[in-house]
């Protein structure tokens, strides 16, 4: 894997050298050294579980600023988990106007997108029978899990593009036709994102060489504006053109739930993910077609950048999508759209756990490590600024760390020394002790 921009970064200043996110961390691409935290950027998957647990707000993710004086067309690409923010509102219409009350020019929705991969997915799914199940792509963290963790299930993926990347194309493609009198590079599209992973995702994309997405905002940002844009509200445009298939994508089991087919397992939060790639990964599904995979608790409404509770968001979108058609947007009535619907750059394996490119060294190194671990208490108590002994073990072998950072080998040692000198006095540690009380009786006499 070829490197890339991160979202998620560390801010030194702040960081404690607690040892609260190197535990969380689903690819142990963290850890404590000299009192402050690293993260290992070929490791990264900028998931933002890291965010989401530290204490002392040391991890932090970077997004584009609302500047829409760069383009003199703007065009807002709201995730639908946007719309499950806010209380109090039965119609999406009013978050879409409320959104051209900011400055934007036009709102695209990517739940539009969505329906269409959805159908396109479908449409995959009974073309391309296989013997193992297809897994979602359209959550970027989950797709680096897999290149980073799990590169034997990279076939798995699901060679299709995102939501989001469909909707930025089509929302240039519509605004050519709309003002055929702008330049390509006048338009720019800002996706409203609810996590750091989609930031990283626009910089390195999955599937593809270069994103039509011109700027990821983040959603608590955009949040705090519509606040004071909604109240101007007084009667919204009728902007959405998005049904429930599309609104679904937001929580957890809308996007495999949209495609009408009962072989499929939804499942979210990194912890649980894992545990299903370990279990697709030793062919323990058998009979199901298609996986879905958030790396967020109750899917993109979970995301670091979101505002509101998961929970409480996706019961708003229960409300807001009672009334809405199943589907509003088809594959057909879109010229073009079929053909670059699938990627046309393949995942990539990433070489960053592999202990060496050669295989006879990394046998070597395995088998040291192997030794190594069987030394350590095997605690994971994680003070070495390691998540775990057998993470300790790796980084010796690697040369970043040493034995004597495990706090309880570093004991022993010290006693071992201790030991040590005794012998070398002639005296035992119970000679020392009494030495030292009969001293102490001295000095009260």
């Amino acid at each position: 894997m070829g490197k890339y921009l991160h979202s998620v970064t560390l801010d030194k200043d702040r960081c404690e050298g607690c040892t609260n996110c190197i535990k969380r961390c689903p690819t142990e691409a963290i850890r404590v050294r000299g009192q402050k935290a690293i993260i290992i950027t070929d490791r990264c998957i900028d998931c933002g579980e890291c965010i989401r647990i530290c204490p002392h707000n040391a991890k932090k993710a970077i997004f584009d600023p609302l500047e829409l004086s760069e383009f003199s067309y703007r065009i807002a690409l709201p995730a639908p988990a946007l719309f499950g923010q806010f209380d109090h509102i039965d119609d999406i219409d009013y978050i879409l106007t409320a959104l051209k009350g900011l400055g934007f020019d036009d709102v695209f929705e990517v739940s539009r997108a969505a329906e269409i991969v959805t159908e396109y997915t479908r449409r995959f799914l009974s073309e391309h029978k296989a013997d193992h199940p297809y897994i979602s792509t359209a959550c970027p963290a989950v797709v680096r899990l897999v290149e980073v963790r799990f590169p034997y299930l990279t076939d798995y993926l699901l060679p299709v593009i995102s939501p989001v990347e469909l909707a930025a194309r089509m929302a240039k493609e519509e605004a050519r036709k709309k003002h055929p009198e702008l330049k390509p590079e006048e338009i720019g599209t800002y996706f409203i994102s609810p996590c750091p992973a989609k930031v990283t995702y626009v910089k390195k994309p999955i599937g593809y060489e270069k994103s039509e997405i011109d700027r990821v905002v983040s959603m608590s940002t955009v949040y705090r504006h519509l606040l004071d844009a909604l109240k101007k509200v007084e009667r919204p445009e009728p902007i959405s053109r998005s049904g429930v298939i599309g609104i679904s994508w937001a929580a957890t089991g809308g996007e495999a739930a949209g495609l009408l087919n009962e072989r499929y397992l939804a499942a979210d939060g990194v912890e649980n993910i894992i545990n299903v790639l370990d279990e697709i990964e030793n062919e323990n599904f058998s009979g199901l077609e298609f996986i879905e995979l958030n790396a967020c608790r109750g899917g993109c409404v979970g995301g670091v950048l979101a505002v509101e509770n998961p929970y409480i968001a996706k019961a708003r979108l229960q409300k807001l999508r009672k009334y809405l058609p199943l589907s509003q947007n088809r594959i057909d009535p879109f010229a073009g759209v079929d053909a670059p619907l699938e990627w046309n750059v393949g995942a990539e394996s990433n070489p960053a756990l592999q202990l060496n490119t050669d295989r006879s060294q990394a046998i070597e190194m395995s088998k040291q490590l192997n030794e190594i671990a069987a030394r350590l208490p095997g605690l994971d108590c994680g003070s070495c600024g390691s998540p775990s002994c057998k993470a300790l073990a790796e980084d010796i072998v690697r040369g970043d760390a040493y034995e004597s950072d495990c706090i309880f080998k570093m004991k022993e040692r010290i006693q071992d020394i201790f030991r040590s000198l005794a012998d070398m006095e002639h005296i035992t540690v119970r000679d020392l002790e009494k030495r030292e009380r009969d001293e102490k009786g001295e000095d009260r006499t």
